[in-house]
């Protein structure tokens, strides 16, 4: 779940950078103490996420505004529904919209598209999971519309994980190189993983105790045949060219996790609407 306090903290930054010095469209318009009623309404099929974002949003503007949600984060919506209700002063809810879509329909684009890839790969023993390809600052966002959407999640950080990409291994020289001086400074608590391009370097990967083997843009024969070189004695990721078309038949080559920036990179927004 996402901090309440984290994401007040970001919700305010938001907003100072949407408001400026003020609305001067509303405060031209709108009185003070006008009350108006708005409804959050889906415009398209989809997987909802940042429900409790959009209210924070207007929680943050104006303690008046009450906010009854009909939905929980990762459930299932479709053209017409409506989301939530919103009643108090019409002065703060336009001040919010903007920031309160874009937060929601961002997220749900993002638990939508990977609903999408989950689907696909079925009921096969995999997991599609995210990368670090995100949005600046809005990581913990993307990460929760992931989860949101059935899938699972990959480091948060550079300090999560050691991973060993094809540029840590070319400046150390080699694979066993790269791992052992990973090892030598890392903490117990840590997990390793080391990508690897050809099936020479996961022969040499599996006498050094990596946790994770990543199998880097791979032709399905080649996947197929390191999983069976691999056999059982570490998580077994596949990457690189993965989509809609294509994560099926990466899973069935019996990987146990793969990875994608598609799911949140190329996730378009979903289609959402505030109505006064």
């Amino acid at each position: 779940m996402l901090s309440s306090f984290y994401v007040e903290g970001h919700v305010k930054k938001a907003l100072q950078e949407d408001i400026g010095f003020g609305d001067v469209t509303t405060e031209s318009i709108i009185s003070e103490g006008r009350t108006y009623r708005a409804k959050l309404v889906s415009k398209s099929e989809g997987i909802i996420c940042g429900l409790k974002v959009f209210e924070t949003v207007f929680k943050v503007l104006s303690k008046d505004i009450e906010v009854n949600l009909l939905y929980k984060d990762g459930e299932q919506i479709k053209k017409g529904d409506v989301l939530g209700t919103l009643k108090g002063p019409a002065k703060y809810i336009l001040l919010g919209e903007r920031v309160a879509l874009n937060y929601i329909q961002r997220m749900s684009g993002i638990a939508t598209e990977t609903r999408k890839y989950q689907d696909a790969i079925g009921d096969l023993p995999c997991k599609i999971v995210d990368t670090r390809k995100t949005t600046p600052c809005f990581r913990a966002f993307e990460k929760y519309s992931v989860k949101c959407g059935g899938g699972a999640l990959h480091r948060f950080n550079l300090s999560d994980c050691a991973m060993i990409k094809d540029n840590h291994i070319q400046v150390a020289g080699s694979v066993t190189n790269a791992v052992k001086l990973v090892k030598e400074n890392l903490s117990h608590a840590h997990k390793i993983e080391l990508e690897c391009d050809t099936l020479e370097q996961v022969k040499e990967a599996l006498p050094l105790g990596v946790d994770i083997i990543m199998l880097d843009n791979m032709s399905l024969e080649t996947m197929k045949e390191a999983v069976k070189i691999i056999d059982h004695k570490a998580i077994v990721e596949a990457s690189g060219n993965v989509n809609l078309e294509t994560v099926r038949a990466i899973a069935e080559c019996g990987v146990d996790i793969i990875s994608s920036s598609a799911i949140v990179a190329k996730a378009p927004t979903l289609d959402l609407g505030l109505d006064m």
